[in-house]
């Protein structure tokens, strides 16, 4: 079968795989659609980030050549022995993370967190196995398309949550790119009634007003940090950053509230230098978030068959297999007008 394969930074190959045995606790899923993420946009211009290379994964015990995609839902093919609570048929979403699973998510969401499609492999490909404890059943609202969003959006919502963020709470987001369009989405629908969308790019401002943004600035145009504090003078409640620079993380603590909370949900590809004395004087709180927990994860779903979470507008192209270095990788890097890019595999609904 045809997969997408990391090999190395700009060095992804659309080639022939194997998809190796079923193991007695797995789901095998034949991928419908998966989507392109802002993490693999990194393992393609800055990688290796997360993917493992000279040594396996402690977690999955596996290393590059890697197939790619992480954001991905489809229908279950077959059942290991052991698998319990899914049948082939079953319409499915995938949380691709792997954990060590010795402790609660409430004492660590992470524990040791791995990736399918980041470090072992994923979703872009006709068919993947994955553990029964990362598979989750669409409800019949949510079309496979929609189950492609899931991942991304719970992204999103494990932010929010860290943030504490509460109704009527003021936010700024940095960076109106995939995350931090679903992070605006997310932040409605828990109650925000200020959201500052910030970005370089028109496009993406455009798109972040259209899906819940109240104000927009181009950071290349003004000040940011002014702005922000003209519209709320004492700073917002809660900042996201989600463009993963320097200027944005400093800028981000600038206009969080004394006592207020920053979010960081980028993924930084290399180190910056930064100063905590601005911490220290702000009075702000720092947290972060890269993934979720299973139960963020299953809520996302839940939010978005009720039609509290709507994402699908976020959805800018579709493409081939065949096509996702040219269509995909590249295009995310070049053209900024861009927000998420799924392939289409099966292309089942």
């Amino acid at each position: 079968m045809k997969a997408a394969v990391w090999y190395g930074k700009k060095d992804i190959r659309v080639e022939e795989r194997e998809l190796r045995p079923l193991k007695e606790t797995e789901v095998k899923v034949k991928v419908a659609w998966a989507g392109l993420c802002g993490s693999d946009l990194h393992e393609y211009e800055d990688g290796p980030v997360f993917v493992p290379v000279d040594e396996p994964s402690p977690l999955t015990g596996d290393k590059a050549p890697l197939t790619m995609g992480h954001e991905f839902a489809g229908i279950v093919e077959e059942v290991g022995a052991k698998v319990t609570k899914f049948k082939p048929g079953d319409r499915v979403a995938v949380n691709p993370t792997i954990t060590y699973g010795n402790k609660s998510e409430d004492v660590d969401i992470y524990d040791g967190t791995a990736f399918i499609g980041l470090h072992t492999d994923g979703g872009f490909t006709s068919f993947t196995n994955v553990p029964e404890k990362n598979v989750y059943l669409l409800p019949e609202p949510l079309t496979l398309q929609d189950g492609a969003l899931v991942e991304p959006t719970a992204v999103a919502v494990q932010a929010v949550k860290e943030g504490n963020l509460q109704f009527g709470d003021t936010v700024a987001v940095f960076g109106a790119g995939p995350i931090g369009l679903l992070t605006v989405i997310a932040a409605k629908a828990a109650g925000a009634s200020k959201i500052i969308a910030l970005d370089l790019s028109e496009a993406r401002l455009e798109k972040a007003k259209e899906v819940g943004a109240t104000h927009v600035i181009n950071s290349g145009n003004t000040d940011p940090v002014k702005a922000i504090l003209d519209i709320v003078p004492d700073g917002v409640d809660v900042s996201f950053e989600v463009a993963g620079v320097k200027a944005t993380f400093e800028q981000s603590i600038e206009v969080t509230k004394a006592r207020g909370s920053m979010v960081i949900v980028s993924i930084f590809a290399r180190p910056i230098e930064w100063n905590p004395i601005q911490l220290i004087l702000k009075g702000a709180k720092i947290t972060s978030s890269i993934a979720y927990s299973p139960t963020s994860f299953q809520q996302t779903i839940d939010l978005m068959a009720s039609g509290q979470l709507k994402p699908q507008s976020i959805i800018t192209g579709q493409i081939q297999l065949e096509d996702i270095v040219d269509k995909g990788f590249e295009v995310l890097s070049n053209d900024k007008s861009q927000a998420k890019i799924l392939i289409k595999l099966s292309g089942e609904k």
